[in-house]
This record gives C-alpha cells, structure tokens and sequence, in this order.
C-alpha cells in the first residue's frame, strides 16, 4: 500500500471507531466529537478505560498494535459493564464490532470507579501472559533480536552455532513493512510449517532513528536481497517475500556508499588501497601445500586447521561395517571390496565405531593438498617446518561468465578478481549506458520500483523517459564473509540496500560446537559465551560477569521479598 492508501485507511479506522464509540465518550463526560478526533480520540480513550497514556504509543507500532488492540477492545467493553466470559469472546472474535452494540444500546452505563484487577487466578495469568508476549515482541522488533548461525561464511571470526544478539537501534530499528503478522516468528509458525504473515498490506519502509551509521568493515545482519530460502543447505529457487520476511544473512560490510571496491589476487583493495581488516577478523585464503612425503592431516590439526578433508583405505569392508560409518563419509571414492577409500572431515571416524565394529583402516596422504587457512595458521604451519612448501593460491583465469555479479555476460569477474566497482549511494548520480546497465539494473527496478528498459538502439528509458543517468533513493552496501571460498556473497547477487539492513550483532550469548551433528555432539564452547562482536582486541568472555549479576539480582529480589 502507498502512503495515499494508508492515510486513506487511518482516516476510514477513525471513522469507524467514531461511529461506534462517540456516545460511549458522551457516557463518560466527554463530548461525542473527540471519537473523530484522530490520536487525540485515543489519549481520552486511555483516560475512558483507565489505562496509562503510553498505551496510545503501542497502538502506532506495526505488529505491536495487533496484539493491544483486541485488550483495548476488551476494557472498552468492560468499562461499561460487558464482564462475563461471552462478552469478552464477542468483542475479540467481532474485531471490536461488539461495541457498537454497546454503543448504541440504551441500557449501557459507564462504570467510572470499576476494578482494574482481574477478577480470576485465570485472568490474572492470561493478563499477565498477553503483556509478557507484547513487551518481548517489543524488545525483539525494535530493540534486540536473538539469531543462530546456521552457516560458516563467517569463520573463523563468527563460528556456526553461535547464538548472537543482534541490536536493531545501533543503525536506527527498521519498521516492520508486514502490517499483520504472528509475533515473535520470522516467516513461519515454529513447528508447524504455516507461513507466519500475509503478503498484504504493506507498510512503507521507514527506519527509526539510529546514533551510528555502519562502518567499514562491521559485522552486520540483513535480510538476503536474492528473494529468500526456504531452507538453508538446500538450493532451490528462490521464494518471493517481503523484505522484513526474507531469510537474514550476517557478513562483514567491506565496502560502504561512494567506496570503489576492487578484489585484486583475491585481496580487497577499497579506494585503491589494499582494505585493512580489523583484528578479530580472521579471513580465510586458499592454500596449496605440498610435501614428497604426503601432507600428514594429523599434523594439521594439531596445529589448530580444523577445516580439513581427510582421506582413508577401510580393511575388510563390509555392509554391517559400512553402515556404521556412512554417517561421518563425506565422499566414497573406490567402492572396491579390496580397496574401500572414503574421504571424511577433520574428526575422521570416532574411536568407539572403529573398536566397536572392528574397522581397519590407514590414513592415506597425498603429496600436495587444497587448505583454506587464516594468515596466523599459514604462518604457523610454515614454521613448524611440516611441508616442503605452502603458497597462496587464487583463480587467475577471467572468463565471461554469468555465476558472479552482475550476472552477465559481459562481464569476466570471478571470485579473486573482481571489479572495480563504485557503491551506490544515496542521492549521487551516475551516468547509464549499456555497457553498466548490468551493474545497476537491479537496483533500479528491484529496489527502486522504477520501470527500465534497453531498446535496440541502446536507448534507456525510466519510466518511459528517455534517460544517460540516474540518481539513487537510498544507500547500498557491500557484504562478504571472511571464510572467502565458502560464502555466498555480493560476489553472487550484489549490493546490499539500506532497506533490507536488519541490525548489528552486539555479542555472542551462547556457542554450541557440532550443533548441525545432532544433539548428542553438542560441546559448549564456554570462551565464547558472553563475547563482545565488532570490538577491538582479543575477545573477552563476560560469562562470570554475567552470572554475578544475575545471582545478585536473585538475592536481592527474595531479599525484598522476605522483608515484605
């Protein structure tokens, strides 16, 4: 819905709530007119049904105002005597047409001194439920929302099965654009599979005021412009949804509005300066290393290379013994009887199925193996003398291609060399021709909502106006993850617009090892737990901290408890 359509909605609210309350106000010693009185109406219906004026507030929050409008509902109702349990039923399940018939009945007296309390152990408990679910929706819409890390984009400085809180008032919390919707769920109703929203009406995008902009090189949550998935790991095509229900990536800003962003040998260079990563960032490289004697994984990993491959020749094999290892194989590469060779992660296959099930086996190493590695463990396994040589590699070889942005033809970019390319930002103007049309298409007609075309004579128009540039509504972002080689980033699918920013992580509150390997290989990462995010410096566990505030919270509390 445009803005026109919801002024012309807000004004068509005020007329049916006027209509069914205006002699309910004069009831009250108020005069019939302030029912049309649009905001003003509802500070005198706060003061009609004895409820604090904040409560208009909540009423102008998306999402917010369809979990208070069915309470206000219901004590305009009881306000005027409507108490038992029919009454209550009938005002929700009408969306508030059973005032009208309070309204215009005769006998309806306003109650001026009626007892705010409920009346029942059970209504105290549904009161006190329907207040916890509206403050939580509040904290999780516009001030803090928890996330899972489901993937490893972001290795090693964001970890899968990192549990983050992410701030949605650092950048300014962006509205929900979803007018109705379940609370406190994404895009479906947990368990069950049913979409949790519907598609319309639309809210326009508007963001609330934040006190930070997003820097270069931050952690920062969105929502995924390339549509959405339905399920992460599983490649499909893409599901339509509104920008506030996509499915919500975290990676590092690298590039903001106005930069020149270029990935030269796989190295970002912003500006024509080669980009300096902060400290936690740990960017992860490709590496070909080579030894005469065969890269030993074992010896990898105890140098901390987790992110391995590892290769192995099963004596013996078997269907029994099959079965009891093919959920740690990855690959099997000779299905031989005589010469059973599978590929597995790091961890191999544990002790306990080997002995249990009496597996042979002999690790098999080759002389030169793929890495990813992070600068520090490069520079350790260089020293520590294991290899005969480790050199970084990167793709060399441009060809024109359509697997990375922007998708055309035209373009020769891979994943190591890349653009130059200008940030869009808002209000700058940039000139159009056919051979950058590609770049910018997108946001023009995607983000924008503009009508563009391309005749044969390389002529463009926008909305139907011949046109060589063009100037943008809003800024736009660059996002990559650190784990380089296994990220599906801007490189894939772009800019990433104001629009569809959702926050900035604050802190890591929890951290499991192995949660995708079912629960039973769960490990705590405990000097995780209660660490910092975008800060400077070796991160630091605030857990202690943490738990000393929440035990002195607790005695505290029973200790004013007792004394009363």
């Amino acid at each position: 819905m445009t803005i026109f359509e919801w002024l012309i909605f807000f004004v068509l609210v005020q007329l049916i709530h006027g209509l069914g309350t205006w002699k309910l106000y004069l009831k009250s010693g108020y005069r019939g007119f302030y029912a049309f009185i649009p905001v003003f109406n509802a500070f005198i219906l706060m003061k009609i049904i004895k409820r604090p004026f904040w409560w208009v507030i909540l009423l102008f929050l998306p999402i917010i105002n369809l979990l208070i409008f069915p309470v206000i509902w219901v004590e305009t109702a009881r306000s005027f005597g409507k108490n038992s349990s029919f009454d209550t039923i009938a005002t929700v399940l009408s969306l508030g047409f059973f005032i009208y018939l309070i309204n215009y009945s005769s006998k309806s007296e306003y109650i001026n001194e009626r007892d705010l309390n409920p009346k029942t152990a059970f209504g105290e408990w549904l009161s006190s439920i329907i207040f916890a679910i509206i403050l939580a929706t509040l904290v999780h819409t516009y001030f803090i929302q928890p996330y899972i890390v489901p993937t490893g984009s972001l290795e090693k400085s964001i970890l899968i099965g990192d549990f983050l809180f992410v701030s949605k008032f650092h950048y300014g919390a962006r509205a929900p654009q979803t007018a109705i919707a379940f609370p406190m769920v994404h895009d479906t109703i947990v368990g069950t599979g049913i979409r949790s929203y519907l598609n319309k009406p639309q809210i326009p995008y508007y963001r609330l005021p934040g006190f930070q902009k997003i820097k270069r090189n931050e952690i920062v949550t969105f929502s995924w412009p390339a549509d959405t998935v339905r399920k992460f790991f599983v490649r499909e095509k893409g599901v339509k949804k509104p920008i506030d229900k996509k499915s919500n990536y975290v990676k590092r800003c690298v590039a903001i509005p106005s930069d020149t962003l270029e990935i030269i040998d796989g190295l970002i260079h912003i500006n024509g300066k080669e980009s300096i990563m902060p400290y936690r960032a740990k960017p992860v490289l490709s590496y070909s290393a080579y030894n005469s004697k065969g890269v030993s994984a074992s010896n990898l990993i105890k140098l901390g290379v987790s992110d391995i491959q590892r290769k192995f020749k099963i004596q013996e094999i078997n269907q029994y013994k099959f079965e009891q290892i093919r959920p740690y194989l990855l690959q099997v590469i000779d299905n031989s009887p005589e010469n059973f060779i599978v590929i597995t992660k790091s961890n191999g296959i544990p002790y306990e199925i080997r002995l249990n099930s009496r597996i042979s086996m002999t690790e098999i190493t080759d002389k030169k193996t793929d890495l990813f590695l992070t600068e520090k463990q490069a520079e350790l396994i260089s020293k520590s003398k294991m290899l005969d040589s480790l050199k970084r590699t990167f793709n060399e070889i441009k060809s024109y291609n359509t697997s990375f942005f922007p998708n055309d033809i035209r373009f020769n970019w891979n994943e190591d060399n890349f653009g130059p390319i200008i940030i869009p930002a808002k209000n700058k103007t940039v000139e159009l021709n056919k051979n950058n049309l590609p770049i910018y298409k997108k946001i023009i007609r995607e983000y924008e909502k503009n009508e563009l075309t391309l005749d044969k004579n390389g002529i463009i128009r926008i909305n139907k106006i011949e046109t060589n540039n063009y100037t943008f509504k809003q800024d736009y972002y660059w996002m990559m993850g650190d784990n380089r080689y296994k990220s599906e980033d801007s490189r894939s699918w772009g800019f990433v617009p104001e629009d569809h920013i959702v926050g900035k992580p604050v802190f890591i509150w929890f951290s499991i090892d192995g949660i995708n390997d079912g629960f039973k290989n769960w490990k705590i990462r405990w000097d995780r737990v209660f660490t910092t995010i975008n800060l400077d410096g070796e991160a630091k566990s605030y857990r202690w901290y943490f738990l000393f505030g929440l035990i002195s919270v607790l005695i505290y509390s029973e200790i004013k408890k007792r004394r009363k």
